[in-house]
């Protein structure tokens, strides 16, 4: 027990700062905007702590039942943290384009930014790298039909009729998603596997040999974790808002925030994957990520938006569509072979380059 305290540790530092957080709040309110700035800025540094320890247990999980279940198990954790900061963010201060942009940020971020790094750095030490390239199409093309019916098509319905198109979008996202798990976890689980050429791995010492996983504390602590990031996000959005009011700072930049939390694990095991020659499961974290927090976020909170009567500015902005549709071209064109390469994880990561310079730019 004392072993799994210790390495918990990131979690019991969120957790401690979680606790001194809610005491504190009126004091970094009313200490001026700096001290709130720097608030909030640590208090994004305790929730990715949280997140990590999060992935980890999803990690675990995924690694117990393989995949396509595992990676499955770690993007929907991802998005399970993304949602409870973007809900409790609008339960406190509405912004009518939160939801919008980071979906977009995030979208941006697992494609160009998790894809293009990892297939440019597993490119530039193994060469060409193989996948299921069934996955990659399967992937690809619900993630433009998620985006098209949520993102796109929003912009040309009349205001009058948001309230029956927003259920018409819930209805839509949870039809795509009940038929995309089946599919994932039923008779075409076989297009988000490949076969690799088993290595042979020495034998570890005894006292090097990794515990077994214990799958009760593993589900406990990701449930644990999200509850302690959902405590931090209440108090982070707060200082977080006032820190960068009246800054200049584009809107943006609080949307790329909560996405960069919910992606940073992911950042990490899709490299660890890359690396390892394993770019199948960079390829299901990447575009899973992707599908998911569009096809899971969005009927949660058009729920939202529905029970509270405030509708959300859904439609992307010309800038973002016309980057979406880049982005997803592509990848159609790059994953389209069952090999990526060091160029292709460049094109990608160019994309990338060029999302985060029209963010600063405010476009």
């Amino acid at each position: 027990m004392l072993t799994s305290l210790k390495q918990e540790k990131f979690m019991l530092l969120a957790l401690v700062a979680a606790i001194a957080a809610y005491p504190l709040e009126h004091w970094m309110l009313h200490s001026g905007q700096m001290v709130a700035l720097l608030a909030g800025l640590a208090l994004i540094v305790f929730i990715v702590m949280a997140s990590m320890r999060v992935a980890h247990h999803a990690e675990q999980l995924a690694e117990k039942v393989g995949d396509p279940y595992g990676t499955m198990i770690l993007t929907l954790a991802a998005v399970l943290v993304e949602v409870v900061i973007l809900a409790i963010m609008m339960s406190n201060e509405p912004s009518p384009t939160l939801v919008r942009d980071t979906i977009y940020s995030a979208v941006m971020l697992d494609i160009n930014g998790i894809l293009g790094l990892a297939a440019l750095m597993g490119g530039i030490k193994h060469g060409e790298q193989s996948y299921n390239d069934d996955s990659a199409r399967t992937y690809s093309v619900m993630i433009l039909t998620a985006m098209g019916v949520s993102m796109v098509v929003p912009e040309f319905i009349p205001e009058a009729d948001w309230k029956i198109y927003s259920a018409f979008t819930i209805g839509a996202m949870v039809l795509l998603y009940t038929l995309f798990l089946r599919m994932q976890v039923g008779p075409h689980s076989y297009f988000f596997s490949y076969s690799y050429p088993e290595k042979r791995r020495k034998k570890q010492p005894e006292e090097h040999q990794e515990p077994p996983i214990n799958l009760a504390f593993s589900i406990a602590t990701l449930v644990f974790g999200v509850i302690v990031i959902g405590a931090l996000a209440e108090v982070m959005s707060k200082t977080l808002d006032l820190g960068l009011e009246g800054t200049g700072a584009p809107p943006v930049i609080t949307a790329i925030v909560v996405a960069a939390i919910s992606a940073a694990p992911e950042i990490l095991t899709a490299l660890r994957a890359a690396l390892a020659n394993r770019m199948q499961s960079v390829v299901n974290i990447a575009l899973g990520a992707s599908l998911s927090t569009v096809i899971l976020t969005v009927p949660v909170m058009e729920a939202m938006a529905l029970y509270t009567g405030q509708p959300f500015q859904m439609a992307m902005t010309p800038v973002q569509t016309v980057m979406v549709f880049i982005t997803l071209i592509v990848s159609a064109i790059n994953l389209n072979d069952g090999e990526t390469n060091a160029i292709e994880g460049m094109t990608h990561f160019v994309l990338f380059a060029t999302f985060i310079m029209l963010s600063l730019l405010g476009l």
